[in-house]
């Protein structure tokens, strides 16, 4: 979650974290995230010291300059501004940390600015701006992240997806440091046809269950078959929290985005208190954890 300020017109932005990949769509499927004690994901201490020390290469900039770019093809001036980012998710923590920050600038521009582009032109932007360092544009989670709710990832957009308001989602972070560049480094370039096939009808699956209500088809197809499998051993303790999560209740488990965070699915507060001890004690080492909603308004203008 990221907060972009512009101190001539002052004005305070707030994107939601988020959970890429949702266990079934790799790079295709998103969720913002709301805590339930009603705070905007804020964490205890600072993470602006993990930041680049050269503010060229901060993704905040790197927006802006995407933003500013193209409100000059059109003619417009854009700025002066004075950015600051108030770095409230750790990096490499699974939670959607680059795209929040990312999200939050665009929508503060957007709104000082007065409004210049399409809410399908600021997910573009959002992508591009990933995609500087990760080597291409990922929106599952910055589709959420400005979006808000449940996102699928289609045709270069993306569209939202029904989800039960009941079930709550159980996110823990463990205090171990996993690179994203680590974890996208342990999968295959390529994959069997039948790991494609697999992957393939388990989102469909999913999508589907959705749709119907189909909370048992959910349950079976709450699961990644085709990243866990290589970055389950980047994790000491995964799997081990993991089954203690199915075995509290929960209806699907795993990493959130690339980890090494982590998420379950629970379908009442009850189940997801439970839920939350099981992952803790499964994995073994100090960690905090959240129970949330889906944040269904997405990024915001707080002030």
């Amino acid at each position: 979650m990221g907060d972009a300020v512009t101190e001539m017109n002052p004005i305070r932005a707030y994107a939601p974290a988020s959970v890429g990949n949702f266990a079934a769509g790799l790079d295709l499927l998103g969720a913002a995230l709301a805590p339930l004690d009603g705070s905007l994901f804020r964490l205890e201490g600072p993470y602006a010291a993990a930041l680049p020390p050269d503010p060229a290469r901060n993704l905040v900039l790197k927006a802006y300059g995407l933003f500013k770019a193209r409100m000059e093809r059109h003619g417009r001036v854009c700025g002066p501004f004075s950015l600051t980012l108030e770095k409230r998710l750790p990096l490499n923590s699974g939670m959607g940390s680059s795209a929040s920050s990312i999200v939050a600038t665009l929508v503060g521009l957007q709104a000082a600015c007065g409004q210049p582009f399409s809410t399908e032109e600021l997910l573009e932007l959002a992508g591009q701006a990933e995609g500087v360092y990760s080597g291409g544009a990922h929106l599952d989670n910055a589709a959420p992240s400005l979006l808000g709710g449940l996102q699928l990832v289609v045709g270069g957009g993306s569209r939202r997806l029904p989800w039960p308001e009941e079930l709550l989602i159980v996110l823990v972070h463990p205090d171990f440091a996993l690179p994203t560049a680590t974890s996208r480094a342990v999968l295959p370039g390529e994959v069997s046809r039948g790991a494609a096939l697999d992957f393939g009808e388990n989102l469909a699956g999913f999508v589907h269950a959705l749709h119907t209500g189909d909370r048992g088809l959910l349950q079976a197809c709450l699961r990644d078959p085709l990243a866990e499998p290589y970055r389950a051993a980047l994790l000491p303790g995964f799997r081990q929290a993991q089954t203690a999560a199915l075995w509290a209740g929960a209806l699907g488990c795993s990493f959130s985005g690339s980890g090494p965070s982590m998420f379950a699915v629970a379908d009442s507060l009850k189940s997801a208190e439970v839920i939350r001890l099981a992952l803790g004690q499964g994995l073994g080492m100090e960690h905090q954890t959240w129970i949330c909603r889906l944040d269904l308004e997405g990024a915001r203008v707080l002030t």
